[in-house]
Parts: structure tokens; C-alpha cells; sequence
């Protein structure tokens, strides 16, 4: 059987099971070849297919992202869908690779920027995953993109508060750390006890970093 056979719609299933088992054994076997055909057809004209294939290769992903690194320039192009499933999934993958390509995706952070801004909670919540993972590898990938977490940290939900302080945190130095502790002292008061918590153990592990300069 052919890998694209295994995918859900390919059986005529709705669930997601098929694709996260079939990315389960394409993980541990390394079947670079599968991923190359499962990639292939992030290319189909069947966007039920397309949406098969981008979770298959993210669940790859989350357990071996080397496997997927290669196809950074494809999960990108998925940003500019119509389809708000492709682009999450595609977000998704690139959330999953950002250490591994920064160097290849950093001329592409405005692009990120955007379907962040303008896409849905997940869509947000890979990107900035995404961000801080390109923004955590050099101090020139950390400037330009910090100020825009920054102003995310600011103005987001407060039960998302927690969550997206949690993920940029690669990307504080000490440069930047009295500025972090700053706007997660802003928001705490809106916070819940149990986000609040939260923040408190990440506004504790920058107040280290910060002290690492004196």
C-alpha cells in the first residue's frame, strides 16, 4: 500500500487517527521516502489530501523534526491558504522546525508576523512558538523579533498570557530581560491565580537571566 493510502480521507475517515499513527511509523522507520510522497502532495488539488498530509508531517515533527526540515519553504507557502486549517497546519509545522531553519526562514519573520496577527488562536499560538524558536538562535534574530512579542505579551488574552510568556522565554537575554519582567508585572493583575502562577515561575527564571549581567 502506498503511503498516501493510509491517510484518513484516503480510507474514507474523518478522524485524525489514521494520519498520527501513519506519522508514528513513518518517525521511527526515518521512511524519508514516505515523507517525500506525504510532502508531494501538500501539492494535491484536493484540499481534504493537503489537510491530511500537513497534519501527518507535523505529528513527524513533534517526534523527529529533521525529517521535516527540508520542506520549510512548503509548510511556509500554506500561510497564504484560503483553507484556515492549512494554514494552522502549515504554521504548525514550521513551529516545529523554527531551531533547525532559522537561518532559511528569518527573511520570512514578516510573513510569520502576519498570519499571526491575522490568523486563528492556533495559527497564533504556533507562530509565536515559531518567532521565538528563529529569534532564540542569534542576538540579530532576537532583536527583530522580540519587540513583536513583546506587544503580543501586551495586549493578548489574559488566559493566553501564561502560555505565550512560556514560549518566548528562548528568546530573553539579558538585554532584554527588565523589559520582559516589566510587561509580565503589567499583566499579572489580570491574571487568575492559576495564570498567575504560571507567569510568576517565568518572570522568576528571567529575573535569573537578568542577574547573569551584573
Amino acid at each position: 500500500m502506498s503511503v498516501i493510502d493510509q491517510i484518513a480521507s484516503a480510507q474514507g475517515r474523518r478522524d485524525d487517527v489514521p494520519n498520527k499513527e501513519l506519522a508514528k511509523a513513518l518517525a521511527e522507520e526515518e521512511n524519508k521516502e514516505g515523507i517525500q510522497e506525504i510532502a508531494n502532495n501538500l501539492q494535491n488539488a484536493e484540499p481534504k489530501v493537503i489537510s491530511d498530509c500537513i497534519k501527518v508531517l507535523y505529528e513527524v515533527g513533534y517526534i523527529n523534526p529533521s525529517l521535516i526540515a527540508e520542506y520549510w519553504q512548503a509548510f511556509l507557502d500554506l500561510l497564504d491558504s484560503k483553507h484556515n486549517r492549512l494554514v494552522w497546519g502549515g504554521m504548525t509545522a514550521l513551529s516545529t522546525i523554527a531551531m533547525l531553519k532559522a537561518n532559511e526562514l528569518f527573511p520570512y519573520i514578516n510573513e510569520i508576523k502576519k498570519a499571526v496577527t491575522n490568523g486563528s488562536v492556533i495559527t497564533r499560538d504556533g507562530g509565536i512558538t515559531a518567532l521565538a524558536g528563529i529569534g532564540s538562535m542569534c542576538e540579530e534574530y532576537r532583536n527583530a523579533i522580540f519587540p513583536f512579542l513583546f506587544d503580543i505579551l501586551l495586549t493578548c488574552r489574559p488566559k493566553d498570557v501564561p502560555s505565550y510568556s512560556e514560549k518566548s522565554l528562548v528568546t530573553i537575554d539579558d538585554q532584554n530581560a527588565d523589559q520582559f519582567i516589566q510587561v509580565l508585572e503589567e499583566r499579572l493583575p489580570s491574571l487568575s491565580e492559576r495564570q498567575a502562577k504560571r507567569v510568576t515561575k517565568v518572570k522568576r527564571k528571567v529575573e535569573r537571566i537578568g542577574k547573569l549581567d551584573i
